[in-house]
């Protein structure tokens, strides 16, 4: 039974009037609560009833009942410190729980991961998140989180069992808190793993982008140079028509400039014999020439020498009939 003074403390704060009345109205809700703080405080004699100002996160106020002090969850863990706040709408609405006590910071060894409590201390297990009058009762709620924390206990220090226990034998609603756990830890994990490659595709994306910027100021100047060279080649070539229209007035031989005429048109014959003389005088030279690159096609290997024979031949004979014929012109010029 809970000690008489809890109860006496209860009756007083329930039906207390004036600027200290709690935010119940309802007889029948008070009834409710008394009920189920007696049951809790019988199961769990370290934990005290209280009444302060709750603020909720929206800003109102309320007068609230509480229940604070620790629980005992395992033999090898330390005590975990809570406060229950029964809302307002108690018991239609979950109580709000924390890990800590009033005026007390939360530990700063919480799990920064823990799958049912956060960082600030407000504990959301399934048990109060799937709350139900009257199928939950708030000594069942304690009871629950005594195996979530033996389980996955709030503070680092702790060295109970990992939530990742095989949960064969375990009570359906034990069961289905462990696979919660599993899940959170693995969502954990997941995003961790999802962030480090958010962050890396981040990185990649921003080089990326330092590299377009760079190929973009590159393309942009050589359109502006491609540009710059197409204007001087117009230029160039304006030039080059003025130069030649003053070549085809001032210029009497201008085909040897501006190739409008064949370049053997400069130089012609006096006469039969000198064209022929000329012609000889270009067909020897121009065998030269050709023998000169077949000795140097043989020396590099690009001619076998059996080809090289053949040609030579071929060429010497064309070249002595030339020069044949030159020396019969250069005869009959003595004579």
């Amino acid at each position: 039974m809970a000690p008489q003074s809890s109860i006496q403390f209860l009756e007083a704060a329930l039906w207390c009037t004036g600027p200290f009345e709690l935010s119940y109205t309802d007889p029948e809700q008070k009834w409710h609560i008394r009920k189920d703080m007696l049951s809790l405080l019988q199961d769990f004699p370290n934990l005290r009833p209280s009444m302060d100002t709750y603020f909720h996160n929206d800003g109102t106020t309320v007068n609230l009942l509480n229940a604070c002090g620790t629980i005992h969850v395992s033999t090898s863990s330390p005590q975990v410190p809570l406060t229950i706040w029964l809302h307002e709408n108690y018991p239609y609405v979950a109580p709000i729980v924390f890990v800590g006590l009033p005026g007390m910071a939360p530990s700063p060894t919480i799990h920064r991961s823990h799958p049912f409590v956060d960082p600030t201390g407000l504990i959301a297990s399934p048990y109060i998140r799937t709350w139900q009058f009257p199928r939950c009762k708030l000594k069942d709620l304690v009871h629950n989180l005594v195996k979530l924390f033996s389980l996955d206990h709030p503070f680092s220090c702790s060295p109970a069992s990992s939530p990742s226990a095989h949960p064969s034998g375990a009570s359906k609603k034990e069961a289905l808190d462990r696979l919660a756990g599993m899940l959170h830890y693995d969502i954990v994990a997941l995003r961790s793993v999802t962030d480090e490659e958010v962050e890396e595709l981040l990185a990649l994306q921003q080089e990326m982008d330092r590299r377009v910027a760079i190929v973009t100021a590159i393309v942009q100047g050589l359109e502006r140079e491609r540009r710059a060279l197409r204007d001087r080649a117009a230029q160039l070539a304006e030039e080059a028509d003025v130069l030649i229209n003053w070549l085809k007035v001032h210029d009497l031989k201008r085909a040897a400039a501006t190739g409008d005429d064949g370049i053997d048109d400069v130089f012609e014959g006096a006469d039969e014999e000198s064209k022929w003389r000329l012609h000889c005088l270009a067909a020897d030279h121009s065998i030269e020439d050709t023998i000169d690159v077949l000795d140097e096609a043989v020396a590099e290997g690009v001619v076998n020498v059996e080809d090289y024979i053949r040609q030579v031949r071929i060429l010497a004979r064309e070249q002595f009939h030339h020069r044949a014929v030159e020396v019969k012109f250069e005869t009959s010029r003595q004579l």
